[in-house]
């Protein structure tokens, strides 16, 4: 099966605190949560899969009592949303309640957006611009 236009995509990241995590991408961004599973035996983990129904991708986010890998964000790890205008106001504001802070992610992502850092450090970028693969 070729890899086309349709395929789903999934970003799986550790998360050190699963529910600080969940608070921010599901409250603050406003995604979904689409599934959820608690490890049952050892060598599994818990995670939490969020997205939007119907979207081609979903952020999977995995921890629980024994992680077996530690988030390890760099500056370059960033989750582009391209919303073809500013973010609201809410929207910010209930970033900054479900935990995120305010960076910055240098002069490019700065003059088009504004980042947050999530509770693990990863980045989100709300890029004002469009985007199009066509």
């Amino acid at each position: 099966m070729p890899i086309t236009a349709d395929t789903h995509v999934r970003l799986a990241r550790p998360s050190r605190d699963l529910t600080a995590a969940e608070r921010f991408w599901a409250q603050g961004v406003g995604l979904d949560v689409l599934f959820r599973a608690e490890a049952r035996r050892p060598g599994e983990h818990d995670l939490v899969m969020l997205g939007l129904p119907g979207a081609g991708w979903h952020l999977e986010l995995v921890g629980g009592a024994a992680p077996t890998v530690a988030p390890r964000p760099t500056e370059e790890d960033l989750f582009v949303l391209y919303l073809d205008g500013p973010a609201d106001d809410e929207l910010v504001t209930r970033l900054e309640r479900a935990g995120g802070t305010r960076v910055s992610a240098g002069p490019h992502w700065d003059r088009w957006g504004i980042t947050f850092a999530d509770p693990d450090g990863y980045r989100l970028v709300l890029c004002t611009r469009a985007w199009s693969n066509e």
